[in-house]
């Protein structure tokens, strides 16, 4: 058998099937069985050939059998109810599977037929402001599909894309200058050296900016000073870029904190302000081609279709102050991306309520030639929100920082664990570096298994649960098949050649099977849930196996091995399936 999936290599002769009396081959899919007890794959495609050819369904699906004939993959073939087709694999077939999984590189899954080049633009920090709960999603979720692109094979590129260079930016300045009248970033005429230390810390800016941001909603002096600030910088005044260059070197050590603490790393650090070499000539070649027009007194892209069922307004480029925007770096730096990279795909993992900034600046970029249509995606998310269905918040009422959701993690991970009797033997040094893991495995599990466009409640404490569909289960769930694997080699006990007998045995390894589905699911459908389903339900199985098998301590050798060996492979898809979601597993709990 070749390295596909059970469900595509039994699919084949079902198909085949199908054609030879004459029905759609396409409909001859399988699969996984509604009824475990009765089949472990169905087909449901003869009730829809039946109505497209107006006959008796049960009579088709038995000419379908008939034309199927005997069939050594097959343990039975049976049909159930109107015409669905029961299939359940024979024992050799499922053990050569299992076999050639356990020793496949890929333990199962299979890469791309066609390797792509993938920008993944995630994280969206901005500078001087913290992150917050609201960057958990997308930090997690772009990670999620970075490790599962390269796993699949692809190339991939990810990207911070700081947000740097728009109207907070100036805000700051002006701020800083109320503060520092006698600064020299804000002398024009000042000729001398820049100082080399930032005049703010980190704390500093996050205080500065709602400040500011709120002084510009309530003074309109303050509000055109910041905006001419910003014209300025983009513009190039020397004072402002060096004082622009201090809030980005401040703030880059902070973020780089917190996305460390989530095993969150970007190939590229890149800004806005990267991409702000280009604004001038694109903006320029975007008015000659006729893209770009004046709109009272601002350059717009018109990007509206007649089909569209709500108005969308045109892409703003450059305002009446003459600053380019949010989607002027955007457009700009997908510009960039296709001169540096010449991407076959870029992902942009971002709040669903960007939607519609997003059908812009795609828009724009189809008709300005800078990408083919279906190239760049908006890989939407929902929003973490409170007990009241809003978006989560402090008691206080205020934006829970990232970093102190972090710690409140860790801290309630370190409690979970001196509850549970959990750890005790491990060093102090151990035990923390395991809190960590089971407080990122909570935080990260918790996200990923909801589909990334649902909304959920943010509950810590059923997060931090071992027990349900949880990131500390799954990490219990490892580490005691490591242990296991560890004591059974304490005693000279190895792993060999698995066969499959017990039920529990049969199911476990119908769930290894289905790796290769999850992984092509969460895939082509930009969708982690699946992956995070695929490792719950391979915990779950085992536990099942491991409370009905004895595995140590049999007199028959064989039997010990084969189920040592179907151990071993389960904690290798386990760890393999966690690592894609970005989680790390402990020796010991």
């Amino acid at each position: 058998m070749q390295n596909k999936d059970l469900i595509s290599t039994l699919a084949v002769p079902i198909r085949q099937a199908f054609e030879a009396v004459g029905i759609d081959a396409a409909l001859g899919q399988l699969k996984a069985s509604d009824r475990p007890d009765l089949a472990d794959f169905q087909c449901n495609g003869v009730l829809a050939a039946a109505k497209a050819v107006k006959k008796n369904p049960r009579e088709l699906a038995t000419a379908v059998l008939e034309s199927l004939g005997e069939q050594v993959l097959y343990d039975s073939v049976d049909i159930a109810g109107p015409g669905f087709i029961n299939i359940k694999v024979s024992e050799s077939a499922l053990q050569q599977r299992i076999n050639t999984l356990a020793t496949a590189e890929m333990l199962g899954a299979n890469s791309v037929e066609q390797q792509r080049s993938v920008i993944i633009d995630f994280g969206g920090p901005n500078v001087a402001k913290p992150m917050h709960v609201g960057h958990l999603r997308s930090s997690i979720i772009g990670e999620c599909l970075k490790r599962l692109f390269r796993f699949c094979g692809d190339e991939v590129i990810g990207d911070a894309h700081f947000g740097d260079w728009g109207f907070q930016m100036g805000l700051l300045i002006v701020a800083l200058e109320d503060k520092l009248p006698n600064s020299p970033y804000h002398n024009a005429n000042f000729t001398g050296e820049y100082p080399s230390e930032s005049p703010v810390t980190i704390a500093e800016l996050e205080q500065l900016y709602p400040e500011a941001a709120t002084e510009a909603k309530q003074n309109e002096t303050f509000r055109d000073r910041a905006r001419k600030a910003t014209a300025e910088l983009q513009a190039g005044r020397a004072g402002y870029l060096a004082l622009w260059r201090h809030f980005v070197a401040v703030s880059k050590i902070a973020l780089q904190r917190d996305f460390s603490a989530l095993e969150v790393t970007f190939d590229l650090w890149n800004g806005e302000s990267d991409a702000d070499a280009l604004v001038a000539d694109m903006v320029a070649e975007l008015k000659q081609s006729g893209l770009a027009v004046p709109d009272q007194g601002a350059i717009v892209i018109h990007v509206a279709k007649e089909k569209d069922k709500r108005q969308l307004p045109p892409l703003l480029l450059v305002s009446s102050e003459g600053s380019s925007m949010y989607g002027t770096t955007d457009l700009a730096t997908i510009l960039q991306r296709r001169r540096d990279n010449d991407f076959d795909l870029c992902l942009y993992c971002v709040d669903q309520r960007q939607a519609d900034h997003f059908t812009q600046v795609f828009r724009a970029s189809y008709l300005a030639g800078y990408a083919q249509e279906g190239q760049l995606e908006h890989i939407a998310n929902g929003t973490v929100n409170g007990s009241d269905g809003k978006p989560f918040k402090t008691r206080a009422g205020g934006v829970l920082k990232l970093g102190d959701l972090i710690q409140m993690a860790r801290e309630k991970a370190e409690n979970r664990l001196k509850q549970a009797g959990l750890g005790a033997e491990l060093s102090e040094q151990e035990f923390i570096a395991t809190a960590n893991m089971v407080a990122s495995a909570a935080l990260k599990f918790a996200e990923l298994s909801n589909h990334r466009t649902t909304s959920y409640v943010f509950d810590l404490d059923r997060f931090m649960s071992f027990e349900g569909k949880t990131g500390p289960y799954m990490l219990y769930q490892a580490v005691r098949i490591k242990s296991l694997l560890r004591r059974a080699a304490e005693k000279g006990l190895a792993a060999a050649e698995i066969e499959i007998k017990e039920s529990s045995e049969r199911e476990l390894a119908l769930t290894l099977d289905a790796f290769a589905s999850a992984v092509n699911v969460a895939y082509s459908k930009r969708a982690p849930n699946f992956l995070a389903d695929h490792a719950y339900r391979l915990a779950q199985s085992f536990s099942k196996f491991y409370s009905t098998c004895q595995i140590v301590g049999l007199d028959d050798a064989a039997v010990t091995a084969s189920r040592l060996g179907l151990a071993d492979v389960t904690l290798k898809q386990l760890e393999q399936c966690l690592a894609l979601l970005g989680i790390s597993t402990p020796e010991k709990m």
